[in-house]
């Protein structure tokens, strides 16, 4: 992990930190950097002096140093901001992730003659572009995006991506509609439905969100989630999709179909302290029954270990709500994690089923996935599932639900509400039910 620095002086500073960024880069630009300032920390310094303000920050520094370990280089950028580079490539959740894992470290007081710190942090992260060589550039990107996470009102991180620096008009115009999409009304729920593999009987459905906008037609979950997040604006998205999933139900209820919703859950939400008074007073206005919903995360947040992701899903689930973990086998996420959660369902990711009856592997890895639901007790969901071959090959390995095109792409409402009712076998071979000799 290396030793640790005995005094602030030994940490490379902004210019010696350079260096060693432009040496990085230039031996393997597949890197990102990320800008640690310390909130507030000049109140410390004026409030119990700057030698022991010092000897907090050493405390941080430290902290930090051994949080992302001897992979990364680390150095002090200015008085209260450290940065930190992480070699590899790195989508936003990944740098979400490593901001989610300092924040929650950092819950743990630092203690010095009788005082105790709570360190917060603003932070703001990139990913180096794979034809990068030019340091400056890319801490001229770090320093935009903490800039940035300095300015947003809900949450104190900000990824910029190098490539969408500069924002296109549309784009620009996209975040602004979104405000105005709430309030007329463009946003819509569709539904994925989820089929019992054995009886093709329809027993679930994935709530998707799609945009009915004015301009650019039906837009997909992708361009909607990226201006709420450009626009600090996820929670307010999540909490409206949670309440749509809520209205669903009661009206599927209404209507006699007996199904569990899913709704795809992110990361904001579930470090969000009313996510649980929002589960709350959703189940007291709608009067439902909250294990016919199921809440839905990706592999890489479920299996992050975070203590606040584990203490809200228990929460959930003891209000009666199922968690699922989605994309399960597409992330490098440590398995041993998944043995701490309490889950209720595991989604196959779709790249395991689509090459299946060519790929003995991908049939190995759902076997095992298989396996591992057996001893968690959950069930298990493949995705992505194209042809009558696929299905069959599920069947046999023990898998019972499923959904993909085969069945159906995510429809509206009124759309799924009649198929519901039909029998998907309808206007099909009987080679749905059978497997051909």
């Amino acid at each position: 992990m290396g030793q640790a620095h005995k005094t602030l002086a030994t940490i490379p500073n902004r210019y010696a930190f350079l260096d060693r960024i432009d040496e990085a880069v230039t031996h393997d630009n597949k890197l990102s950097l990320m800008l640690i300032d310390v909130v507030r920390f000049s109140d410390v310094s004026s409030s119990l002096g700057y030698q022991v303000g010092d000897i907090i920050l050493l405390a941080i520094a430290n902290r930090i140093k051994y949080l992302f370990g001897r992979e990364i280089l680390f150095g002090r950028m200015s008085g209260d901001i450290f940065g930190i580079v992480i070699p590899g490539r790195h989508g936003d959740r990944q740098l979400r992730y490593h901001f989610n894992h300092l924040v929650e470290h950092f819950k743990t007081p630092i203690n010095f003659d009788g005082h105790a710190f709570i360190a917060d942090f603003n932070v703001g992260a990139v990913a180096n572009e794979p034809d990068n060589q030019d340091t400056i550039k890319l801490l001229a990107a770090a320093e935009s995006a903490l800039k940035q996470a300095k300015e947003n009102k809900y949450e104190n991180l900000h990824i910029l991506n190098m490539s969408q620096k500069g924002q296109s008009g549309r784009s620009l115009a996209l975040k602004a509609d979104l405000k105005r999409a709430f309030q007329n009304d463009e946003l819509e729920i569709y539904f994925q439905p989820k089929v019992n593999l054995n009886t093709l009987k329809i027993v679930g459905a994935e709530c998707l969100l799609r945009w009915n906008h004015p301009l650019d037609g039906v837009l997909f979950p992708g361009a909607l989630i990226e201006a709420a997040e450009s626009y600090n604006m996820m929670n307010e998205l999540g909490n409206w999709t949670l309440e749509k999933a809520f209205q669903s139900a009661l009206q599927f209820k209404q209507l006699g179909i007996d199904i569990v919703l899913s709704v795809n859950m992110s990361p904001t939400q579930l470090y969000d302290f009313k996510f649980i008074p929002k589960l709350r007073e959703l189940q007291k206005l709608y009067d439902i029954d909250l294990n016919c919903l199921e809440l839905e995360l990706t592999e890489d947040v479920a299996l992050s270990n975070s203590l606040m992701v584990k203490r809200q899903l228990s929460e959930a689930r003891a209000l009666g709500m199922r968690v699922s973990v989605d994309d399960f086998g597409k992330g490098y996420s440590n398995l041993a994690y998944i043995r701490e959660l309490s889950l209720d369902a595991i989604k196959i990711d779709k790249t395991f089923v689509l090459r299946l009856e060519e790929n003995p592997v991908n049939l190995a890895i759902i076997e095992a996935a298989k396996v591992i639901g057996r001893a968690l007790k959950c069930d298990i969901v493949a995705e992505g599932i194209e042809t009558i071959e696929q299905m069959h090959m599920l069947r046999e390995i023990g898998i019972e639900c499923g959904q993909g095109f085969l069945f159906s792409k995510a429809i509206p409402r009124m759309d799924f509400i009649q198929l519901y009712h039909t029998d998907l076998m309808v206007g099909t071979s009987q080679s749905f039910m059978s497997r051909p000799a």
